[in-house]
């Protein structure tokens, strides 16, 4: 299959073929292994449906535009240096925006993201779990810090 509109980021010759082909459980993303075949390197692309027209109600009452880079980059801070790869954090992505898709209202509570996010996250990876915690919920202290941790530990 050849494929004229993805430049190869090595050299940037136009025609790349696809040599393997993978969805994501939730079908959100498709991922396709290509190889240029001018420099015969191969690299990944990621196929996403557009993003969802989705309003994000702040706790403030602020509006904003449901940003999935922006909870990337959440997620991506909060897994820094744990065992828990890109990939690990695009899948919570795919699945929680998949849970989004589905809701029939268009605006979103912030804290329903946020719960969400938790949950996948206090099964990854408790560590990772505790940091986002810590932001997403604003821990003022270390008591906050306990109390989240008592939590954790009572659940597992």
């Amino acid at each position: 299959m050849l494929e004229a509109k993805i430049k190869c980021p090595y050299c940037g010759h136009n025609e790349t073929k696809v040599v393997d082909k993978r969805e994501t459980n939730e079908l959100v993303t498709t991922r396709r292994r290509r190889e240029c075949l001018k420099c015969g390197k191969r690299f990944t692309t990621y196929e996403r449906v557009e993003d969802i027209d989705l309003v994000v109600v702040k706790k403030d009452g602020r509006r904003e535009e449901f940003d999935r880079d922006k909870i990337r980059r959440g997620l991506l801070r909060a897994c820094e240096k744990r065992p828990v790869s890109v990939e690990q954090i695009d899948k919570i992505l795919d699945k929680v925006e998949s849970q989004l898709r589905v809701l029939k209202d268009k605006e979103v509570k912030s804290s329903v993201i946020g719960d969400k996010i938790m949950k996948e996250l206090k099964r990854l990876d408790q560590i990772a779990y505790i940091r986002f915690a810590s932001v997403y919920r604003s821990f003022a202290d270390v008591t906050d810090f306990q109390k989240e941790l008592k939590d954790l530990i009572k659940k597992t």
